[in-house]
């Protein structure tokens, strides 16, 4: 490996009442210079068996995505492994493993922050953990997250899946600061629960990525639906990234990675196929809607407050 980066750690939820104030309104200022808009890439790619074939694949196209000069590039959940309960271990690496010192290179040599999907996770004790790392412009993590609800579900007459079979639930909130502002990040079914969005909303998150590969029953009733309700309680940009879809894989995504702001609109979204979805993401839009429309300010803290576990 011709990069060498070293993993750092800081405290996310340092500070975060001086830095925006309650209910999340403030902005990041850096060098004396508000960022006011934000150029998102959100790369769904088709998974192979191959662990190094999916690197690859998403080494060429962060190339091919030069001359669009985007800020954040974002990727799929699960993107360098099937989505099957038995091959997440068999897949799983420890923080800092190959696919980490990968996705760290590709950040620094390409000078964006990759909120890069999710992978398999093998702790010290071998627990396994569907985990998020995202790196700044210089390849270094500054964050991680642990998906915290896991989708063990059982539909009548569609899908069943439970990746508590092999997998552990994260116990923490995921929000990192950026010059264009403090994001959040879950992953995929960690969008239903409405208390997570709101918690990194309360914390100053302004845009939410989530990778996440909801399927051909999940997917065509609550995709676009979760993401309009979310951008819409929170006035906040969700960015949801998607694997391509494969028919003849055991587990079929609904692909369409979509984009929707802080009105509760669908920005842009794609379709099933193999796709990069660029969007400009004006971010002064989040302030004049919670003008409008004074949700956040409006909640009566009197009557009832929602925490997260410290």
């Amino acid at each position: 490996m011709s990069c060498k980066i070293s993993s750092f750690w800081y405290d996310i939820f340092n500070n975060q009442r001086a830095l925006f104030g309650q209910g999340g309104r403030g902005k990041m200022k850096y060098g004396g210079v508000w960022m006011n808009s934000i150029k998102v890439a959100l790369l769904q790619t088709h998974v192979s068996e191959k662990k190094e074939e999916n690197l690859s694949v998403v080494r060429e196209k962060l190339r091919a995505l030069r001359a669009e000069k985007p800020d954040l590039v974002t990727l799929p959940e699960m993107f360098n492994c099937p989505y099957q309960t038995d091959q997440f271990p068999v897949y799983a690496e420890p923080q800092g493993g190959e696919s980490w010192q990968a996705l760290s290179c590709m950040a620094k040599e390409e000078g964006i922050y990759l909120a890069a999907g999710s992978v398999p996770e093998v702790d010290e004790e071998g627990k396994v953990y569907n985990t998020a790392y995202v790196f700044d412009r210089q390849g270094r993590q500054i964050a991680k997250h642990r998906k915290m609800h896991l989708f063990d579900i059982n539909v009548t007459g569609g899908q069943y899946f439970k990746e508590s079979d092999t997998l552990t639930a994260g116990d923490a909130i995921t929000v990192f600061d950026t010059e264009f502002g403090r994001m959040g990040i879950c992953i995929c079914f960690d969008i239903r629960f409405p208390e997570l969005s709101r918690l990194m909303a309360q914390e100053g998150a302004r845009l939410i990525l989530i990778p996440g590969a909801f399927n051909m029953t999940t997917g065509p009733a609550h995709w676009e639906l979760s993401f309009r309700a979310r951008a819409l309680d929170n006035q906040v940009y969700m960015l949801g990234t998607a694997p391509a879809r494969d028919e003849k894989s055991s587990y079929t995504s609904w692909g369409h990675s979509i984009v929707v702001n802080p009105w509760g609109e669908v920005q842009a979204q794609l379709d099933e196929k193999e796709g990069c979805l660029v969007q400009e993401l004006n971010l002064d839009e989040i302030d004049r809607i919670r003008r409008d429309l004074p949700l956040l300010s409006s909640r009566r803290l009197d009557l009832y407050q929602l925490r997260g576990r410290r």
